[in-house]
């Protein structure tokens, strides 16, 4: 017969699987598009305005994806800072190649040349390669919102 503790940690255990379930579907429809952007409209839009967006679109995965189980927010932060630093969005759009559409490339060289802003702190290719990773999710959240869900869920994150 088990004991009360005993049972108490299979539950919680069951719960925290529950959890996770519950949090893998939300990742993959929280942040649908509320309404549809015409092709002609997201042509208009400059690979820096889709970086802007793509970041916080990447971000925002991210933070959901560490949310749970539950945590410390230092540990949150911590967790959220190493992934969406540039340096890791280089190593994920490299990793991401591969799997990459033509028209998808496109994107991520308009999002490298547009890519001009200096960092001291950066290596001018890393950051390139991070503005493409930011343009390509933010130019596919605005159209193909299932291609960028599968995308982010190649992404080598660990909890």
């Amino acid at each position: 017969m088990k004991s009360k503790e005993e049972t108490g940690q299979h539950e919680e255990d069951e719960t925290a699987t529950q959890h996770s379930s519950d949090i893998d579907q939300w990742l993959v429809n929280a942040t649908q598009l509320p309404q549809q952007i015409s092709p002609a409209q997201i042509k208009q839009i400059s690979p820096s305005a889709l970086a802007y967006l793509g970041d916080a679109i990447y971000e925002l995965y991210v933070r959901m994806f560490y949310l749970w189980p539950q945590q410390r927010l230092d540990n949150y932060h911590r967790s959220v800072v190493d992934q969406v630093r540039a340096e890791t969005q280089a190593l994920h759009l490299r990793m991401l190649t591969p799997y990459l559409r033509s028209n998808e490339l496109e994107i991520v060289r308009r999002g490298r040349n547009s890519a001009t802003s200096r960092h001291k702190r950066l290596n001018p290719e890393i950051y390139q390669q991070a503005t493409s990773l930011e343009t390509l999710v933010g130019y596919l959240y605005l159209t193909d919102y299932p291609r960028l869900t599968e995308l982010l869920q190649k992404l080598p994150l660990e909890k």
